[in-house]
């Protein structure tokens, strides 16, 4: 007869994708049952993306079931039980998380033009700037003033495209040096999530600070994420840069809405040439090695640049341009997204 103990020494054999712990070590296993020639394996996934956890639950179904005397194996995906539950934002329907494993890769201007792109599909958006060390959000948007404080002891976030926008920027001037410890960071940003008037937004954008540090720990811990958004470059070695990015969010299981490549090749402004001048073919790897879904291969273009600099958005400043119909396609990818996210994963399997 199958034991427990049997079971638990089967599924030493199985490793999740990208680590190199089983499933035992890495705590995956909450519980194993065996009763009359059926096995029970309560598994936590640990935040990995559903369509990992259907290839995690088959290999345990295979595994087990190729034990003696086994005649069936039923998988329990339960989550991890202890932590306090993510409490929403107060007026808020959906948060979008835009993250970046490192700076440089055009983070900002991704979330900026997407805001207003999802503002054009009749959304009511607000746009968070959580990058507390180098704020960019009010040069992006040409904002400039601090948010009123009303009686009930709320913060008025700015407007401007029709988009709600809070910015760290706001309460800087030029010189201001950013020198905070973690805590203040994390409390920083709790009050922008929790003293911002957003009610009635629909869709919050929230720009993360780059890499996986404590203000994108925090927000993802403390609030319900619908989604999260990974930008990054062409080039190979950005797939390590991806996994850094699509790892943080699994951790706190969000769900990984998909990929952005920004970057994908420079347009010349007076013939039109194009050139991979940072690689090209790192979209299509992400897609195949992470099960995410490439949303946008944005192209490295003078015209977005200089409409940042300007305080337009491409998207508001040349609504026409062949960038900007990439940024209002992915707006309507990224809604295709959140929508599925919403859907409730089976709990029960097999």
């Amino acid at each position: 007869m199958t034991r427990p103990e049997d079971v638990r020494e089967r599924l030493t054999e199985i490793r999740p994708p990208r680590s190199d712990r089983d499933i035992v070590t890495a705590g995956m296993v909450r519980r194993v049952e065996v009763r009359e020639g059926e096995v029970v394996v309560a598994l936590d996934p640990k935040g990995l993306p559903e369509p990992l956890v259907r290839v995690l639950v088959a290999d345990v179904e295979r595994a087990v079931g190729a034990l003696e005397g086994v005649a069936r194996v039923s998988v329990a995906v339960e989550p991890e039980k202890g932590l306090p539950a993510p409490e929403p934002v107060p007026g808020v329907r959906d948060v979008l998380a835009v993250a970046s494993a490192k700076g440089g890769v055009g983070k900002s201007t991704v979330a900026t033009n997407l805001a207003v792109a999802l503002r054009h599909r009749g959304k009511t958006v607000g746009l968070l700037d959580a990058d507390v060390y180098g704020p960019s959000l009010p040069v992006l948007f040409g904002l400039e003033g601090r948010p009123r404080v009303t009686q009930s002891k709320k913060i008025l976030p700015l407007e401007k495209y029709g988009v709600r926008a809070m910015s760290m920027g706001f309460f800087l001037d030029d010189r201001s040096p950013v020198i905070w410890r973690g805590p203040l960071v994390m409390g920083l940003v709790r009050q922008f999530l929790r003293d911002v008037d957003w009610s009635g937004c629909e869709i919050l954008v929230v720009d993360l600070p780059p890499g996986t540090g404590d203000a994108a720990l925090t927000l993802l811990q403390q609030v319900p994420v619908t989604g999260g958004l990974v930008v990054t470059t062409p080039q190979d070695v950005a797939l390590l840069d991806v996994e850094r990015g699509v790892s943080m969010f699994e951790q706190v299981r969000t769900p990984v809405i998909g990929v952005v490549e920004n970057m994908s090749e420079y347009v010349c402004p007076r013939c039109g040439t194009r050139e991979p001048l940072f690689g090209e073919g790192g979209g299509r790897k992400v897609a195949e090695r992470f099960g995410v879904p490439l949303l946008a291969r944005i192209p490295l273009d003078p015209s977005v640049r200089e409409a940042g600099d300007a305080g337009k958005p491409v998207v508001v400043d040349r609504p026409d341009h062949p960038v900007s119909k990439v940024f209002e396609e992915l707006a309507e990818r990224v809604l295709e997204g959140m929508e599925a996210a919403r859907e409730p994963a089976p709990v029960l399997v097999g």
